[in-house]
């Protein structure tokens, strides 16, 4: 499987991955927002994006309900 998401996007995949492995659960969109230190906008355009290219699944008005759907050998590390 080729990769099919930009740098960026691998950023956020690795640190859903990440925070749902070491936390339980996955990250509000409020904890991206901290750790990428940018606007809860982006935060939300970006998850949006990436549930539109199939690289999340995620539950309407349920929070933290994101799940990453690729797999975890082929994300990137997070920086």
């Amino acid at each position: 499987m080729s990769r099919s998401w930009t740098d960026k996007q691998g950023q956020y995949l690795a640190f859903i991955a990440m925070y749902t492995k070491v936390n339980g659960v996955a990250p509000a969109e409020s904890d991206m927002q901290r750790y990428f230190r940018i606007t809860a906008p982006s935060v939300h355009a970006m998850v949006v994006a990436l549930d539109a290219a199939g690289l999340i699944e995620r539950t309407p008005r349920v929070s933290r309900s994101i799940r990453v759907l690729v797999a975890p050998e082929l994300l990137p590390r997070l920086e």
